[in-house]
């Protein structure tokens, strides 16, 4: 890694049906060896699921409805100070908390067994729109740990 120069951010280009940055990097995030199609038809499949369910109209919106409930807003990371490794808790960028609630949405959706990915997307979208389930467990499961380890937030750098 080279330590001349931070990467630039690269912008996402907006998807085609939607025109939104946000579908497009979701559709990045579940997108396995360059299946740039399948993973199209995941999400557009799943967002489809999603406005049937909660018949709230834009799918888009519901998604950021979704996002907002997911997205953790400290986490720990590890110091080691003096031979003793301390876990600190730091605020998080705006970028990597909607990385993070992305990463662990589609994570959620693959971990559940028997169903169609879309199917699965579009429930753990569901969940995390109504504040419930497994993404929003880990988002507090996060800020808890946080909350613990604040005795070394004087640890920060």
């Amino acid at each position: 890694m080279s330590r001349r120069h931070r990467a630039e951010k690269r912008k996402t280009v907006p998807d085609a049906r939607y025109n939104s940055a946000l579908v497009a990097h979701l559709v990045n995030v579940i997108m396995k060896s360059g299946k740039k199609n399948l993973a199209q038809t995941i999400v557009y499949g799943a967002f489809e699921k999603v406005s049937e369910k909660l018949e709230k109209g834009d799918p888009v919106d519901l998604m950021l409805g979704a996002l907002e409930n997911a997205r953790p807003r400290l986490e720990v990371k590890s110091r080691r100070v003096g031979g003793a490794t301390y876990q600190v808790p730091i605020e998080i960028s705006f970028e990597r908390q909607e990385s993070l609630a992305l990463r662990w949405i589609v994570d959620a959706a693959g971990g559940r067994k028997g169903i169609p990915m879309k199917d699965a997307l579009a429930a753990e979208i569901i969940d995390a729109y109504n504040n419930t389930g497994s993404v929003v467990k880990k988002k507090e499961d996060t800020h808890k740990m946080a909350q613990a380890n604040r005795a070394f937030a004087h640890l920060r750098w």
